[in-house]
């Protein structure tokens, strides 16, 4: 699946053999090294002044940000062409942060796929960790702010206490061990796609995705992570709204044999720009 190369076995600084490894590999820390690409989804609606902290935070070592903007009325793609030249931007053609990432992903090409808000409430510092998880071997990195060594700076006790018992319920209907449910930083191998067949519009995304990686018998890590209060502009999530859409979604999965292997996922919608 990868090529994993811990630096107790062979840093990537020695100097014998240094530059063979240099052009194989790809260090992002003093302990690993990895091959396979990774690609920062990133959905954003009007988040001009965020952007320029979020990009910030992204370490160099990233293979590609690919950036889905929402119909922003804002200079959001301009900001982001600026901070990065690079960055693949996706022009979104429907509705909802579901929506956004499902257009997003379909842009990848990096094998391990990350999330990432556009608020400036996720540090992009923390990637490492979710990506040593995934070579380590999960195929799911599932972001918690309640795992030991997480946080959080904005959930209201309304939020908490309506993500505290949707998680109890998913644990106990899916036999899942999660700490947090409603989260959207997270972190997979891009064949995950073809177990999970995502095939929602909104913030509910982020239940759908940890539900159905425990049908499908993936295996799931929690990374521990901090979640910061948005820097600028007021956020879209509506708490009783998007709670009830969360709990229409578990109960509707739960009522759903578990998908095939093979099921195709719903990816596409969107336009490169």
């Amino acid at each position: 699946m990868s090529s994993v190369l811990p630096s107790s076995i062979r840093p990537a600084t020695e100097e014998t053999g240094s530059a063979r490894i240099k052009s194989e590999y790809r260090p992002i820390s003093s302990h690993l090294a990895i091959a396979p690409p990774v690609s920062v989804v990133i959905p954003a609606m009007n988040e001009a002044a965020n952007l320029p902290h979020v990009f910030r935070t992204l370490p160099d070592w990233i293979h590609e940000v690919v950036l889905v903007d929402g119909n922003s009325t804002d200079d959001t793609v301009r900001v982001a062409r600026e901070l990065r030249p690079d960055v693949v931007v996706v022009e979104q053609t429907g509705t909802g942060k579901g929506d956004a990432l499902i257009s997003g992903f379909a842009a990848c090409t990096g094998e391990i796929i990350v999330m990432v808000d556009a608020d400036g409430s996720a540090d992009g510092e923390e990637i490492v960790s979710y990506v040593s998880a995934l070579v380590g071997g999960a195929d799911f990195a599932k972001g918690s702010r309640f795992a030991n060594g997480g946080g959080t700076d904005d959930m209201t006790p309304v939020r908490r206490l309506g993500n505290r018992a949707l998680c109890a319920v998913v644990n106990r209907k899916f036999g899942a061990r999660y700490t947090d449910l409603c989260y959207g930083y997270n972190a997979f191998w891009r064949h995950c796609l073809d177990r999970i067949a995502l095939d929602c519009t909104g913030f509910e995304i982020e239940t759908l995705m940890n539900i159905r990686v425990v049908k499908a018998g993936l295996r799931v890590q929690e990374v521990p992570s901090h979640e910061y209060n948005r820097i600028h502009g007021v956020s879209n999530l509506r708490a009783v709204r998007d709670g009830l859409r969360v709990l229409r979604v578990i109960l509707t999965e739960k009522r759903v044999r578990r998908r095939a292997a093979t099921a195709p996922p719903v990816i596409g919608r969107g336009r490169l720009l």
